[in-house]
């Protein structure tokens, strides 16, 4: 703990590190712009995007993969083909997956992380009813195993971009 400061006060724009640490909600500055997001409107976003990145550990060490995805029913549905991804998630299931966002209109970015469990498909039933789901992989080659992310927590911000004046032609 910082002495004089209480493990929830914002020190400076950011939180400080062990309010991040602790996982503890700790509400932004009014000038910084940051809004937190309620978990409906995280689904409302991510329903909008189709690739996001999915964060595993695998031997010990984090790894981030691009993925396509879709919303079912308020989970993470996406394909993958044998691999470390899929090894890695199968030996520990805990993951992260994140998507980004940016409003040209309002000139606001928003970022939702969706924490759960993912789990390969296995029932026919499961496997059938993914198989019905607008789901499409960038990626040519066979992407046979389905893989579902049951969430345990939902959050999100929204923030207002800062313009690059490099850019916009200025100093």
């Amino acid at each position: 703990m910082i002495p004089g400061k209480s493990s929830t006060e914002v020190v400076g724009p950011y939180p400080s590190v062990l309010d991040r640490c602790h996982a503890r909600r700790v509400e932004p500055e009014l000038e910084s712009g940051v809004s937190v997001l309620d978990e409906d409107e995280c689904w409302r976003l991510l329903k909008t995007a189709e690739v996001g990145r999915l964060a595993v550990v695998a031997a010990g060490e984090p790894e981030i993969f691009p993925i396509t995805y879709v919303i079912d029913d308020a989970t993470v549905v996406f394909r993958t083909a044998e691999g470390m991804k899929l090894a890695a998630l199968t030996v520990f299931s805990r993951v992260a997956f994140e998507v980004d966002g940016y409003d040209d209109a309002s000139g606001e970015a928003w970022s939702v992380v969706v924490k759960g469990n993912a789990e390969r498909l296995e029932r026919f039933s499961d496997i059938y009813a993914a198989e019905e789901l607008p789901l499409f992989p960038w990626q040519a080659g066979p992407k046979q195993w389905f893989v579902r992310i049951g969430p345990a927590t939902v959050s999100g911000r929204r923030f207002p971009v800062v313009r690059d004046r490099r850019r916009e032609g200025g100093a």
